[in-house]
C-alpha cells in the first residue's frame, strides 16, 4: 500500500485532532498575551506617563474586544487541561474522548457565551 503525499498531511477531523490544536493555539495566545502584559509593565522603568501611555492603549476598542478573545482561550485551555488531566490519570476515559470533549466544548459555551455578551456590551453604546 502506497500513502500519497496529499493524503498523508491531511487531518482526520477527529475530536482528538481538534482539542489538540485547539489546545495549542490558545496556549499561544494566552503567552502572547503575557509576553505583552511583561512588556507594558516593564513601562514603568520608563516613568509614568509611559506606563500610563501604554495602558490607555488596553481602553481601545480592538484591544478590548482582544480581552474577550483572550478570556475565551483561557477558558477554553482550561477546561481542555481538565479532560487532559482526567484522560492521564484514568486511561480507561479514553474510550470516551470524543464524550469529554463535547462536553468541553458545551460547558465552554454555557460559560464563555453569555461572559463575551457581557464583555461586548460597550459595542452597543
Amino acid at each position: 500500500m502506497t500513502i500519497k503525499p496529499l493524503e498523508y498531511l491531511t487531518y482526520r477531523g477527529k475530536a482528538g485532532m481538534w482539542a489538540w490544536i485547539l489546545h495549542r493555539l490558545t496556549g499561544v495566545g494566552v503567552l502572547m498575551f503575557l509576553l505583552a502584559h511583561i512588556l507594558d509593565t516593564a513601562a514603568i522603568g520608563w516613568g509614568p506617563a509611559a506606563y500610563n501611555r501604554m495602558i490607555e492603549l488596553y481602553r481601545m476598542p480592538v484591544f478590548r474586544v482582544g480581552e474577550v478573545a483572550l478570556a475565551g482561550a483561557v477558558l477554553f485551555h482550561a477546561l481542555n487541561g481538565v479532560r487532559i488531566i482526567i484522560l492521564d490519570f484514568w486511561p480507561e476515559t479514553m474510550t470516551a474522548e470524543k464524550k469529554l470533549f463535547a462536553g468541553v466544548v458545551t460547558l465552554f459555551a454555557v460559560v464563555y457565551l453569555p461572559m463575551a455578551i457581557y464583555m461586548l456590551r460597550f459595542l452597543a453604546h
